[in-house]
């Protein structure tokens, strides 16, 4: 293919994108200033029935796209127009004797490679054929030679270079081009961390991340952060989507927080196997599906959390049961708090909640006649999510910082699965089991120390944040009061002394749960067995600082 001579000086435009959302509007206002245009081929075709007389990049590089477009862009008189230095006497002179254009503006925004995986339906195949390769090599180059190249990668960029264009000089000043390149920069971070994600996800998941990769856009900058004095934002992978807002302020830094506690709640644990090692004299698994699995009906969970902590969380048959149970296990603690259901939101729960003081009401169905009832109270925030998204929650990397770097921690697929032990002459009977199973799925997320008291799935006092196991169960004794009577106590670290253990048998409970591990192990035990009531060992503990 013959290589056409371009225009001797002239800086000229190279446009290469996915996304054509207002690309006609900037072309044409290239156009007006005499501004060569160069595209790749499927954008060229799309300028040219616009009316746009852009060149396609094959009349450049002297090639067609090739292996399924796989190469289009990688050439040196595309990579030699954009990298040149303007100031170096050599670089000019060897673009000249190529015939290589000085190309000043790059548009170019990447294959939906986060979007083709989001939802988790794409295959292998799909998903690498989303894999940009020329649009990214473009936006580096023209970022790292901003001084000189303009690097436009969004369609909400374009309205400033449409106005620079519309006046006399059409010149972007540096502290702009700069301001673009790094966004390029960030741009295609996000985009490598999301494939590196991606590969490193599912089966390849074997072993936690050789590099970190945090890299996300910015998808809110919020009002401040957890308190006035800080600023905030939140970032959130392309691939991934906020759960929709149906009413309400917007969301605070601390809601996110909460919402997210809120959110991990509603994931059941799974159900461990049981031992008993006193059954016919020696150790054999006992069956724990009637007393552990088996549902007269389905449930419903509600969960209301303030500071990330669980304040009340009940299970029952209808979601507005459960509300009006999980409200009166604390009310108090309740009055500002967020609540999260995983079952239909109708109008008899909505009925529940709307006369507290909440800042959130998450469910991930709303009935017509609900939404009305709670849209009434402006200020409410009314979240919809993707039921699927509590569990999604509960399997993603953990992060957090400090000393100025970053702890990461994940569910270890190696480990050897959660065994409960009846570490005790007696064992519970079906209603304990509920109960220990369920205060044991709370534990999970209170602060440690922490200690939940349980009875008929309703958690009837929680405790967290405590230096010591003693006064963390005295505490939640104290908040259930006489609901204590027969209730099942779950730690959530073992009992270094039988004193613990004894604060809830003192305050009634009738069956108790925590990690084995400790020295006095077999004191905790005979502390059980003099006073009577059922101890279950879990191998697993759920420490949460």
């Amino acid at each position: 293919m013959p290589v056409s001579k371009p225009p001797a000086e002239r800086e000229a435009a190279l446009i290469s994108v996915y996304d054509r959302t207002g690309v006609v509007e900037l072309a044409r206002a290239l156009e007006a200033r005499s501004v060569p245009i160069y595209a790749s081929s499927g954008t060229w075709k799309f300028l040219t029935e616009h009316g746009i007389d852009a060149h396609e990049l094959a009349e450049l590089t002297g090639f067609p796209s090739l292996f399924d477009g796989r190469v289009k862009t990688l050439h040196p008189r595309v990579f030699g127009g954009i990298l040149a230095d303007r100031r170096s006497e050599v670089h000019e002179r060897e673009r000249s004797e190529h015939g290589i254009p000085r190309i000043g503006i790059v548009v170019v925004n990447l294959y939906p490679f986060e979007a083709t995986i989001a939802g988790g339906h794409a295959t292998i195949e799909e998903a690498i054929e989303q894999i940009d390769i020329g649009g990214v090599a473009l936006i580096r180059a023209a970022a790292k030679n901003f001084e000189h190249v303009t690097v436009l990668i969004e369609p909400s960029q374009y309205r400033e270079v449409i106005a620079a264009h519309a006046e006399s000089r059409g010149e972007i000043s540096p502290r702009v081009r700069r301001a673009l390149a790094t966004r390029a920069f960030e741009r295609t971070a996000e985009y490598d961390a999301a494939i590196a994600r991606y590969f490193g996800s599912g089966v390849l998941a074997r072993d936690l991340p050789g590099s970190l990769a945090l890299t996300s856009p910015i998808s809110a900058v919020l009002r401040y952060g957890e308190n006035p004095q800080s600023r905030a934002a939140f970032y959130l992978p392309r691939e991934h989507a906020l759960p929709e807002q149906l009413g309400g302020k917007a969301l605070s830094y601390n809601n996110l927080l909460d919402l997210d506690a809120a959110l991990r709640l509603l994931v059941p644990a799974r159900v461990p196997s049981v031992v008993d090692p006193l059954a016919d004299g020696h150790a054999r698994r006992a069956r724990p599906e009637p007393v552990l699995t088996a549902e007269r009906e389905p449930l419903v969970r509600a969960a209301i959390v303030k500071h990330t902590i669980p304040c009340g969380v009940a299970e029952r048959a209808t979601a507005a049961e459960a509300a009006r149970l999980a409200l009166e296990a604390d009310r108090i603690s309740a009055f500002g708090g967020i609540v999260a259901l995983d079952g239909t939101v109708d109008v008899a729960t909505a009925e529940v909640l709307a006369p507290v003081f909440l800042e959130i009401v998450a469910a991930p169905a709303f009935d017509d006649d609900a939404l009305a009832r709670l849209r009434k109270k402006k200020d409410l925030r009314i979240i919809r999510f993707d039921g699927a998204l509590p569990g999604e929650l509960a399997r993603e990397l953990r992060v957090r910082s400090a000393l100025g770097g970053v702890l990461a921690e994940d569910d270890d697929p190696k480990a050897s699965p959660e065994c409960w032990r009846i570490a005790s002459q007696r064992q519970p009977g079906e209603r304990e089991w509920h109960d220990l199973r369920f205060a044991w799925d709370v534990v999970r997320h209170v602060k440690s120390n922490g200690v939940v008291i349980a009875r008929e799935r309703v958690t009837r006092g929680i405790c967290a944040g405590q230096t010591n196991r003693v006064d963390a169960v005295r505490i939640a004794a104290a908040r259930a009061a006489d609901f204590a009577r027969g209730a099942a106590c779950a730690s959530d670290g073992f009992f270094p002394f039988p004193d613990g253990l004894l604060a809830a048998v003192d305050a009634g409970c009738a069956a108790v749960i925590a990690p084995q591990g400790s020295i006095r192990d077999a004191e905790v035990v005979a502390a059980a067995d003099a006073r009577g009531i059922a101890l279950v060992f879990s191998t697993y503990r759920y420490f949460l600082h």
